[in-house]
């Protein structure tokens, strides 16, 4: 029997508590921003078995199946209980899990003013229900299998309904996952929810509740607000939010793995990563600096995170985080202003990333990481105004993974990005164009690498990345 997982708090270090640690025990409103997250990988553990399920190709790296181990689960035991899981997903929305297209864009790169090879989209819309939230749901299933198998719930996990806030891609994720686990749904969604987003979660037999905005509501998205509710009140939560549960970490991060495999032998310079929640963002890059840690990855890519003009809490954090620690180090070069939303504020932004990446070391990183963590709500509020743009996915009102996602851009030496609705809207037909039946929230990630080739901040040799994630419905 090996020993049972770890997750600790990035906010006051406390590990979590039970089978299921979704939330920091001192998670209790004292201003500081608690997160639990997955300490460090085993180094002895096997990367890959080849297998093309990705939730079994990289087992031995998931929290479900450390859990399973330490909980006295044989292998060929979680190896059944995946297989099973899956072909119920592919019962109820059509296609299981499997590793998903990476490969050249020319005509992207074009746009970008890049080599011919100079762009590389990873495809997840034709993964489960159309986008890469299935992978954070999947995963959190398994945890709840697998503790249910080893008798470590609390004597009604099973009975608990499961329960989500999401405008869409993450609604229809978690229907599919929760139909094929045979669980009751609740799901909280937006008044402009897409009426064939409403058809599909009823069919799928999720409970639907539209969220209007309340005046009474402290500020934020209603949807979350109705769900913390019912979380209090004994739901559990079945979300893309690291904040709201952490093991929705642990699937995503099976996006990472392939990436890893598949950009070896050409890495990339630069990821770009479209960011509401921060949980794709979040997973993303833990999996890559694990698969780096592994040596199944040359070098790390400068992670931009990209938000749009209609709402960008996010690229905010930064900015103030990036500040703070620029002033501790003496450097004369400032990020954008707060609000700054044009090219020159790419630019600043950039030269304070490039001026931090060769004077900051990891622990100053770190210092700086740890006093917004301490404070979070000088860093991190909901947007003042209800955000909008034809990337309605990412459209959140606060993003719930942020101190994950600006740790990271810090240590691999990128910085954020705020693309235009202009950009936005070509990046959605450059994606249709190229045959990839992408939604604007999936396309965003080129709409962001756009800005910075516009500020003139792409090199023509520079190698980027892509996730176009979430289908056109």
């Amino acid at each position: 029997m090996t020993t049972a997982p770890r997750l600790a708090c990035a906010g006051c270090g406390a590990l979590g508590e039970g089978a299921l640690p979704f939330r920091c025990p001192n998670s209790n409103g004292d201003g500081r921003d608690h997160v639990l997250a997955r300490v460090a990988p085993d180094p002895d553990a096997r990367f890959s078995d080849g297998d093309p399920n990705p939730f079994l190709r990289y087992r031995s790296l998931s929290y479900s199946w450390a859990a399973a181990q330490s909980f006295g689960l044989a292998d060929a035991d979680y190896v059944a209980l995946v297989r099973g899981l899956d072909a119920a997903v592919a019962e109820a929305g059509g296609r299981g899990f499997t590793i998903t297209p990476w490969g050249a864009a020319p005509a992207m790169a074009n746009v970008l003013g890049l080599a011919d090879r100079g762009a590389w989209v990873k495809d997840e819309t034709n993964n489960v229900s159309g986008s890469h939230k299935a992978r954070h749901l999947f995963g959190l299933a398994l945890c709840l299998a697998v503790a249910e198998r080893a008798g470590r719930t609390d004597g009604d996990g099973a009975a608990r309904p499961l329960a989500i806030a999401s405008c869409g891609n993450a609604a229809l994720a978690a229907a599919v996952v929760a139909r094929a686990a045979r669980r009751e749904l609740r799901v909280f969604v937006p008044v402009w929810a897409e009426a064939s987003v409403i058809a599909r979660l009823t069919e799928l037999g999720a409970s639907i509740e539209t969220c209007e905005r309340r005046e009474t509501d402290p500020p934020g998205d209603p949807c979350h607000h109705r769900f913390r509710e019912v979380v209090r009140a004994g739901a559990l939560p079945f979300s893309v939010q690291g904040s709201d549960n952490a093991l929705t970490i642990d699937g995503g991060m099976t996006l990472a793995f392939e990436l890893a495999e598949q950009s070896f032998e050409g890495p990339l310079d630069r990821l770009f990563i479209q960011a509401g929640g921060g949980a794709l963002a979040s997973s993303v890059i833990q999996g890559l600096t694990w698969a780096r840690a592994l040596g199944r990855l040359n070098r790390l890519p400068a992670i931009h995170a990209v938000q749009t003009a209609g709402g960008f809490p996010l690229i905010r954090a930064w900015r103030r985080v990036a500040r703070a620690l620029l002033s501790e180090l003496g450097s004369p070069l400032l990020p954008a202003n707060d609000l700054a939303d044009d090219l020159e504020a790419s630019r600043a932004d950039a030269s304070a990333a490039r001026w931090l990446t060769a004077k900051a070391n990891s622990e100053a990183i770190d210092r700086a990481i740890h006093a917004a963590a301490a404070d979070r709500a000088r860093f991190m509020w909901p947007w003042e105004s209800e955000p909008k743009s034809a990337a309605s996915g990412i459209l959140d009102d606060e993003t719930y993974d942020w101190l994950a996602v600006v740790r990271g851009m810090l240590a691999t030496g990128g910085w954020p990005v705020v693309a235009s609705e202009a950009n936005v809207l070509e990046a959605h037909c450059e994606g249709r164009g190229a045959g990839i039946q992408a939604s604007a929230t999936g396309t965003a990630g080129l709409a962001g690498a756009m800005t910075l080739a516009q500020a003139g901040l792409l090199d023509r040799g520079d190698r980027v990345g892509l996730l176009f994630t979430g289908v056109e419905r």
